[in-house]
This record gives structure tokens, sequence and C-alpha cells, in this order.
């Protein structure tokens, strides 16, 4: 008498695929007889005016009309101080075996890469400093920098 070619794991693997395939038949019914319900209409969404989602349109009489030649699309472009004037500051950090480091404007609170190169006199951290900016190819660099 042969053996069934037939193993259990192969009966339970068609069972399987032939349960997904009736699954997959039956959600597609159940699309078909709920097609006529909502459509596109369900699916739209609006925006108020304070950016919440609701599914009632807005009312026309409060629209606003905008000139779209007044919009600005970008950021404005930052307005260069005088790169030669003096300024003055406190170093923030200084690694004089690297020979770097950052210098914190008193007046605007932004911090300077400052190059060893840039220096006059030796400098080292919480030292109050004068110095001129240049720019530089990340930015503005901390040049002639001597201590105050």
């Amino acid at each position: 008498m042969a053996k069934s070619k037939e193993t259990y794991n192969k009966k339970e693997k068609e069972k399987k695929r032939l349960k997904k395939r009736q699954d997959k038949q039956q959600k597609m019914e159940e699309r078909r007889q709920n097609a006529g319900s909502g459509g596109f209409d369900s699916m739209i969404a609006y925006v108020d005016e304070f950016g919440n989602i609701t599914d009632t349109p807005a009312n026309p009489m409060l629209k606003k009309q905008v000139d779209a030649e007044t919009i600005i699309i970008g950021v404005p472009k930052r307005v260069d101080e005088p790169l030669d004037s003096l300024h003055l500051g406190v170093v923030d950090f200084f690694n004089e075996s690297k020979g770097y480091g950052f210098i914190k404007d008193s007046s605007s609170q932004e911090r300077y890469f400052v190059h060893a190169n840039g220096l006059i006199e030796k400098i080292k951290d919480g030292d109050r400093v004068s110095f001129e900016l240049e720019k530089g190819p990340k930015g503005l660099n901390a040049t002639k920098v001597k201590k105050a």
C-alpha cells in the first residue's frame, strides 16, 4: 500500500490559503455593497481658521480676501551688521591644544568661532575680550582677539 503524497503540513497550508482567499472575497463583496453609501463626499475634510480639521465647510461670509502677491515665502535675509566694528565678549570655550574656541558676544549673546590664528594675545575660558568679526566659510569668525 502506497503512502499518501499529502502530508499534514501540506493540508494545513492549503486550508489556510483557502481561508485567506475566502476572507478576501468576503471583504470585496462587503465593499461592493457599501460602495453606494458615503463615497467621496464622506472623505472630504475641511480646515477651520484655527487649523482644526472638521467635517463641516467654512462659512463663506467669514472668508477674507488675501492678495497672493503680499505673501512672503521663505525666511527674510538677515541684515548684516558692519563687520569692522569692535565687539566685546567673554571667552565661552577655548582649547589651547587644538587652537580653537568660541566667544560669546556681550550685546547680542551670539557665539562666534575663534581660531588661534585670529588671536593677538593668549586667552583662556572666562576672559573678557574685544574682537572684530570676519566672514568665514561657515559663518562669522572672531579675529584680532585681545583681552579687554
